[in-house]
């Protein structure tokens, strides 16, 4: 009963920090900005910073089922 929550967080995490990866690459190919009005190196750091890092949480979510 108590893995429901880790189960749904774990999974809502992972999808998001892919999410943010792909679309953050996708823009980058594209050479699009990523973030408008802010310096696109700083964007693309930044984004690709916090999706592998809710990518890593949603890991450790799973992990601790």
């Amino acid at each position: 009963m108590e893995s429901g929550p880790a189960v749904f967080a774990g999974a809502a995490f992972t999808l998001f920090g892919a999410g943010l990866l792909w679309w953050t690459g996708a823009r980058t190919l594209h050479r699009a900005p990523v973030a408008y009005g802010t310096s696109p190196a700083i964007s693309f750091a930044l984004a690709t910073a916090f999706g592998s890092a809710f990518v890593v949480l949603g890991v450790w979510c799973f992990g601790r089922i």
